[in-house]
């Protein structure tokens, strides 16, 4: 006979781990995040305004 597609009783994770993936993702992410944002911020004090558009400019007709 087949079985149930959902068990009636599922299965737990009772490790020290349980619960933690989603969190560590989540600031994993937020720092990947800061950090990028840190380096435009740094790249457009280092070389200013039009020279930070010129390099983002010049990125995107490289890509397309």
């Amino acid at each position: 006979m087949a079985q149930p597609l959902h068990p009636t009783h599922p299965l737990q994770d009772n490790s020290s781990t349980a619960g933690r993936t989603p969190s560590v993702l989540l600031w994993t992410g937020a720092a990947v995040f800061g950090l990028l944002l840190l380096g435009a911020l740094g790249l457009w004090f280092h070389y200013g305004t039009q020279m930070f558009f010129e390099i983002i400019r010049t990125g995107f007709a490289a890509c397309f």
